[in-house]
């Protein structure tokens, strides 16, 4: 698989009012992995590693819950054995603005469709593309009104897997970003290839996100960013059949879209609509879909 996508995790904190003592001291800056891929965190505050080590915590304790990569993970548990007694609440939260935006996409975001994205996945390792027979078996187990989910157990149907991919990143954004508002800091930009901006930068500017097809920055403040693109992450090495799978045809987008940047509230919900915009066919299609959240909008579009 092709990885053209950056997926990496920066954290840059500054305290709300910290003493002129302190501000001028130097940040901790710690590098490593989470969420399987590289990150970053850069903290300016008299606490910064028992912060650090704070928001270290929580990753890996969120990775628990939602990534497919930890074969114990609370995901990989339900997908492995159909059910999972007692989901723990960020599974539950997570899936629950899954299934908003579903809905309210016109079922282009689909967290079900694993089985097809495995498909996919498998047949490019062989250097082929699956058949349209394939296909179809694999759309047959998706679907997300075949997902059972209460607060004592979340169920699916046989065959089916789910993946978060689409929402976690911006997911675990939220979610440190409250960790951090809570250790009082407010000036907070969280990149987990989703932004989420926690107030301004500390001189009272906006964060400048950069965003392709936009040559100004995205000027973001309390609010969240993610930016998607149907050819970001590819199956075959030539680069032709993208990560963003359509629900009706089980095929790649076949969206002329070519990057799209979307700002909301949280970065969950940043993430997935970029991932359903990379599915709508023009900007019309795009705008109707954007109605359905009014404080939700595109700051960048790419068309092809």
């Amino acid at each position: 698989m092709s990885l053209t996508r950056r997926r990496f995790i920066a954290i840059s904190a500054v305290a709300a009012s910290l003493p002129a003592a302190l501000a001028a001291r130097p940040e901790l800056h710690w590098t490593g992995q989470a969420l399987g891929a590289r990150a970053s965190i850069l903290i300016d505050h008299p606490e910064a590693v028992a912060i650090t080590a704070r928001c270290l915590t929580e990753i890996d304790r969120l990775e628990n819950i939602l990534s497919l990569y930890r074969t114990e993970s609370a995901l990989s548990r339900l997908n492995r054995e159909g059910r999972l007694d007692a989901p723990p609440f960020e599974l539950l939260d997570c899936l629950a603005q899954a299934q908003a935006v579903h809905r309210a996409s016109g079922g282009r975001f689909d967290v079900t469709l694993q089985p097809l994205w495995a498909l996919w996945a498998e047949a490019a390792t062989g250097g082929r593309r699956p058949t349209l027979l394939e296909r179809r078996h694999a759309l047959a187990r998706a679907g997300m009104e075949r997902v059972e989910i209460t607060s004592e157990q979340i169920s699916l149907a046989p065959g089916m897997a789910i993946t978060l991919n689409g929402i976690g990143q911006g997911y675990v954004a939220d979610r440190v970003a409250a960790l951090l508002e809570a250790e009082g800091l407010t000036n907070i930009l969280i990149d987990t290839g989703e932004h989420r901006a926690l107030g301004p930068r500390p001189d009272g500017n906006a964060w400048p996100i950069r965003a392709p097809g936009r040559d100004a920055t995205i000027p973001l403040t309390a609010r969240a960013l993610a930016t998607s693109a149907p050819l970001g992450t590819t199956f075959d090495a030539a680069g032709r059949d993208g990560h963003i799978l359509d629900p009706g045809t089980g095929a790649p987008s076949a969206s002329t879209l070519a990057s799209i940047s979307i700002s909301a509230p949280t970065a969950a919900l940043a993430d997935a609509l970029a991932t359903a915009a990379c599915l709508t066919e023009d900007e019309g299609d795009l705008a109707t879909m954007l109605a359905a959240f009014p404080d939700c909008r595109a700051e960048a579009a790419l068309w092809s």
